[in-house]
């Protein structure tokens, strides 16, 4: 019984790492947060930046294990919500830009001379996704 606890222990505790040391390589070797930094020229909140990341990770994972609820009003999640998207959203953004996807993706599809209407479609796309998501997948349930 106790080989078996300790094992799970181990497990858990070789999984975490793996899929932290993912993270952190992920972020640092595309240099995601200084670009993010530069496309929105905050490059003298950096720290604040790392900082978001790390908290953002930990209170994730603590929260993901210890499944308890926050009762908020729906007038504060709406901030909470935007600000999350914003952050996601620019994240993926500066992923995009780093690994230069657009310009290939335009390339691969023939659309390398109308770049911004391959990209107000993916905006547009993600609205709307996002819209039919929340409006017949939330609201309804």
């Amino acid at each position: 019984m106790i080989i078996s606890v300790i094992f799970i222990i181990f497990l858990g505790l070789a999984g975490g790492i793996a899929v932290g040391s993912g993270f952190v390589a992920f972020l640092t070797v595309l240099g995601i947060i200084p670009r993010l930094t530069q496309l929105t020229k905050t490059q003298g909140f950096i720290q604040a930046y790392e900082w978001a990341v790390i908290l953002g990770a930990v209170f994730g994972g603590w929260e993901s294990l210890n499944m308890s609820r926050f009762f908020l009003s729906k007038w504060l999640l709406v901030p909470i919500g935007l600000f999350a998207g914003v952050f996601i959203g620019m994240l993926a953004a500066a992923l995009t830009e780093v690994l230069n996807v657009l310009p290939i993706l335009a390339k691969r599809i023939g659309m390398g001379d109308r770049i911004l209407i391959l990209l107000m479609a993916i905006v547009f796309g993600k609205i709307l996704g996002s819209m039919f998501q929340w409006l017949i997948f939330v609201h309804l349930s």
